[in-house]
C-alpha cells in the first residue's frame, strides 16, 4: 500500500486580535432607541389623529417621514457593537 504524502503547507491559524477591540461610540444607542420610538410614535400619531397630525401639511408624507426615522435607527442599529 503506498504511503501518503506529507503535507507540506502549514495550518492555517487566523489572525491574532488586536488588544483595542471596536466600541460603539456612547451616542449611537441613545440616538438608535429615539429614531426608533420616534418613528413608531409619530406613525401612530398620524393614525390615531386622523391624518391631522403630527404635521397636517404633510398629509400622507407623514408616513414617509415615519418610515424615515425607523429607518434610520435600523441603520444605526447596524453600526452597534
Amino acid at each position: 500500500m503506498p504511503k501518503s504524502k506529507v503535507r507540506k503547507k502549514a495550518v492555517y491559524t487566523p489572525p491574532q486580535r488586536s488588544s483595542k477591540s471596536k466600541v460603539s461610540p456612547p451616542w449611537l444607542v441613545p440616538a438608535m432607541l429615539a429614531c426608533l420610538l420616534v418613528g413608531l410614535a409619530w406613525i401612530a400619531t398620524f393614525y390615531v389623529s386622523g391624518e391631522s397630525l403630527p404635521i397636517a401639511a404633510l398629509h400622507q408624507w407623514n408616513l414617509v417621514a415615519g418610515f424615515a426615522l425607523i429607518v434610520g435607527g435600523v441603520m444605526l442599529a447596524t453600526r452597534w457593537r
